[in-house]
């Protein structure tokens, strides 16, 4: 086994209180409601550069930016195949399986490429948005990268991305 060394990162302000429903398999769905995520990652490469894996300095402000992304927002996972959604005016029209419709600003929405929004979905979502950004800003990417995200106190879910080698 090759060693490796890890950073993990997580601050207060590494947070977001957003709103969501799941969409069940049945077609059944939970009611609207909210939770105060909280997320923390840990980075890992098989050598140190410059004596580190990566700045702290450089992977807070990433977080903090995707977290602060999804702040305040209704999140609709867009590929889901079980809801249909469309536009008018501002507004996004949101139709679920058991025929509830909602209409929501756009501005109030964010639309996520996911399947659902549950908290393991999301945190994979989180860790696409950070690889992209880390890769687009400093042309690295870490050989794997664990982000979590707590709905509630005691009550998480993990998404692991390894790299291919």
């Amino acid at each position: 086994m090759s060693p490796s060394f890890s950073i993990k990162v997580y601050k207060q302000y590494f947070n977001f209180a957003s709103s969501h429903f799941m969409i069940f398999e049945n077609g059944t769905r939970e009611p609207l409601h909210g939770h105060n995520y909280r997320v923390q990652i840990k980075g890992e490469a098989p050598e140190l550069s410059g004596d580190m894996v990566f700045d702290f300095l450089d992977i807070k402000p990433i977080v903090r930016e995707v977290c602060d992304s999804l702040d305040h927002k209704l999140l609709i996972p867009k590929d889901n195949t079980q809801l249909k959604i469309y536009t008018e005016k501002r507004n996004y029209i949101i139709e679920t399986p058991d025929e509830s419709v909602f209409s929501i600003p756009m501005s109030d929405t964010l639309l996520l490429p996911i399947l659902n929004t549950s908290a393991e979905r999301i945190a994979m979502y989180i860790s696409e948005e950070i690889r992209k950004k880390v890769a687009s800003k400093f042309n690295y990417s870490f050989t794997s990268l664990e982000v979590e995200v707590e709905e509630t106190p005691g009550q998480s879910a993990v998404f692991l991305h390894r790299e291919q080698l």
